[in-house]
């Protein structure tokens, strides 16, 4: 009897040695709040699923943690992902590595301004989805990115206007308020006609428009579709004012208008309220060369750079419309 249970016991011992050894190779990772304190005491553990081989560990680690978000809005979930890529480096056109075949890339170790904002959205849709599975985070991001979800070159959201009217189903572009007999939209008073045709008029910037030139037509059929459509905007004169005056939440995406022949907006990042009460933006910055909340705020900023004329503001809604577009489907 003696021996059968010293038998028993040393098995319990070795399984249990095992289960910790296994436990301690699994991914770790703790979110931060805005304070930069842990959002909770631990972090949940899983083994990869067989679709996840090969994805970036970081990657899975922000997925298979996300529980800690479950049931939070969705501005607290995209700030707790966005302030967890500070320091990620600044790395331009990592779309664009491949110009032959276009395929949906993900890279969280280098991001432009744009792909960071795609890769937080996409990290936090699929926390508020109560998911962490690999397969849905590349799903809203191929959403996000690609006009109805369709991946390919000319189907890809070049201008951040393109990227609005396409994500309509997950984000509302703010216009304010008539606050006047004179139907201002306070603060967003300014408006800007759009003139867009900047990839086609500078066709050696883009790869993908020598290899194929094909694509220029499709580009430039998109590029007459958005000029002259009309949109209001925060003139740089009003970005300093005060949360209550804006009525900007942290978390929304903010989009940078610029006054540069054939485009519409040139950078984008979130909003993030700083404890200075003033307005500053967490963003991929080509200056830093990373991520980072800019130390100077939003109007300090934009002052040092006469091309930027104002604001155009989105806010992510806290419930996905059910009758977006899927991939395949016609318009």
């Amino acid at each position: 009897m003696m021996n059968k249970l010293a038998t028993y016991l040393l098995g319990l011992t070795m399984l249990f040695s095992t289960l910790g050894a296994v436990a301690t190779t699994l991914p770790d990772v703790i979110l931060l709040d805005k304070d930069g304190k842990p959002i909770k005491d631990y972090v949940r553990r899983r083994r990869p699923r067989p679709d996840e081989e090969g994805v970036n560990p970081r990657l899975l680690k922000l997925l298979h943690s996300n529980d800690s978000l479950y049931g939070k809005p969705i501005d607290d979930i995209i700030m707790s992902y966005a302030r967890g890529f500070i320091g990620t480096p600044y790395v331009a056109k990592t779309l664009d590595q491949q110009p032959q075949d276009e395929e949906l890339v993900v890279n969280i170790e280098g991001v432009d301004c744009t792909t960071f904002v795609e890769y937080v959205l996409a990290l936090s849709l699929t926390a508020k989805d109560h998911s962490d599975i690999y397969s849905q985070f590349a799903n809203f991001l191929r959403r996000l990115r690609y006009d109805n979800g369709e991946i390919g070159y000319v189907t890809r959201n070049h201008y951040f206007s393109s990227w609005i009217i396409n994500n309509d189903w997950v984000v509302t572009e703010l216009t304010g308020l008539p606050k006047d007999k004179r139907g201002a939209y306070y603060p967003y008073t300014a408006k800007q006609v759009l003139k867009i045709n900047y990839m086609t008029t500078h066709q050696s910037q883009y790869p993908q428009l020598k290899i194929h030139p094909d694509f220029v037509g499709k580009i430039r059929e998109d590029e007459k579709q958005l000029t002259g459509l009309e949109v209001r905007y925060i003139p740089k004169s009003h970005v300093g004012q005060s949360r209550q005056q804006l009525d900007i939440r942290d978390g929304d995406i903010i989009a940078i208008v610029t006054n540069k022949k054939g485009l519409d907006t040139s950078h984008i990042g979130f909003a993030a309220w700083g404890s200075d009460g003033k307005l500053h933006l967490l963003n991929a910055s080509s200056v830093h060369k990373k991520v980072v909340l800019e130390p100077m705020t939003l109007y300090e900023y934009m002052s040092k750079h006469p091309s930027q004329i104002g604001i155009r503001v989105l806010r992510v809604s806290d419930h996905i419309r059910k009758d977006h577009r899927q991939p395949n489907q016609r318009k």
